[in-house]
């Protein structure tokens, strides 16, 4: 009979067991959405932590510092990958070409240099791009969207890279030093383009005419030389330029400012690179050498040119009459045969002149008479 009870029960606690729903399994995507979004940004996170940490950023907290160098972080996560530097560990390999990664996103993305995929595309203009996080910097160009401002001056910025570049301006800082020479960097990118000097490696070749340079972004400046491509409008007069360094100098013009002084003769300029270059003049300092000829040079752009007359290089072309030179300048004052303009005018007698150096000398000959 206690048998009989056992076994009707078993069969009780059966039923009970068949009755019970089995448990739903929660959709892998569903796991991974992201209902938290950032207001200030829009960008989504999965956990609300994550949302909060993101937050840090717009706000400028950094609560985080890594022990080795200083260097503050807005979550504990930052300073982990960040640390891997301090230890050279760099666990993510490729297999493909073998070079090594601190951080996995970074890892990612250099795979898709081997594979060219770009999965992310921009609506307004079909750029694509490698990450979805370059989409969606990208797209505040069309957005005009800033969220990054500088607390100091008030300035806005794209990225945040550029803002904490741009701070260093306020700081003063650089952290990055050439072995070499002993030359500071604001950013290590900087650093390793000024390594290329010292090596005198260039990576990057130009398709058209074979030229070579230490950077892609250079690579990338000449090629519009090719393309006539001119991205860069001054909204002033609607003067465009090949780079965004040449639009900068050129509103000068119309603003007039000019803040870098020479201590030695109180000559203003409108770029700290170029009152650097100006002050060569007064130290005599001629640092770049043209091994096939000797010829020292205290200009960058002077021993650029020069170097063409040696490769037979002419890049500047002009439609009119096909001429081709070595400088961009002389292809300019070339224009002016077929133009007919003359922008250079004696104040004292309003005769014109194609040419700057043409006009001096014809003020010094009214001094002389």
């Amino acid at each position: 009979m206690a048998a009989k009870k056992s076994s009707s029960s078993r069969e009780t606690s059966s039923a009970t067991l068949c009755t019970k729903s089995p448990r739903k399994r929660v959709p892998k995507n569903r796991l991974r959405e992201k209902n938290f979004q950032c207001s200030d940004c829009g960008k989504s996170f999965t956990q609300p932590v994550e949302l909060q940490s993101h937050q840090l950023v717009h706000a400028g907290e950094k609560p985080h510092r890594c022990s080795d160098c200083g260097k503050r972080f807005s979550s504990r996560s930052s300073v982990k990958r960040h640390q891997r530097i301090h230890a050279g560990v760099k666990p993510y390999e490729c297999s493909t070409c073998g070079k090594s990664f601190t951080q996995q996103s970074n890892f990612r993305r250099h795979q898709r240099t081997h594979t060219g995929e770009k999965p992310h595309h921009c609506s307004e203009c079909g750029k694509r791009f490698t990450t979805n996080c370059g989409l969606q910097i990208h797209q505040r160009i069309h957005t005009g969207e800033k969220p990054y401002h500088c607390s100091e001056c008030g300035k806005r910025f794209i990225r945040q890279y550029h803002l904490q570049l741009h701070q260093n301006i306020h700081t003063g800082s650089k952290t990055y030093h050439c072995s070499e020479c002993g030359q500071s960097f604001a950013r290590q990118t900087y650093l390793y383009q000024h390594k290329r000097v010292h090596s005198q490696e260039k990576l990057f070749d130009c398709s058209e005419c074979g030229k070579s340079f230490r950077d892609k972004r250079s690579l990338r400046s000449h090629q519009r030389i090719h393309t006539g491509e001119k991205p860069y409008q001054c909204a002033e007069c609607g003067k465009t330029f090949r780079e965004r360094v040449s639009l900068r100098v050129h509103k000068a013009v119309h603003t007039g400012l000019k803040p870098y002084c020479c201590t030695e003769c109180g000559k203003g300029f409108a770029q700290q690179g170029a009152l650097r270059q100006h002050q060569l003049i007064h130290t005599g300092a001629k640092p770049y050498y043209c091994s096939d000829c000797g010829k020292c040079f205290n200009v960058l752009g002077n021993f650029h040119r020069h170097q063409r007359t040696h490769a037979g290089v002419k890049p500047y072309y002009c439609e009119e009459c096909g001429k081709c030179f070595t400088a961009r300048k002389s292809l300019q004052i070339h224009q002016r045969t077929h133009t007919g303009e003359k922008p250079y005018h004696c104040s004292e007698c309003g005769q014109s002149f194609k040419r700057q150096e043409r006009l001096k000398t014809h003020k010094c000959r009214k001094t002389q008479i």
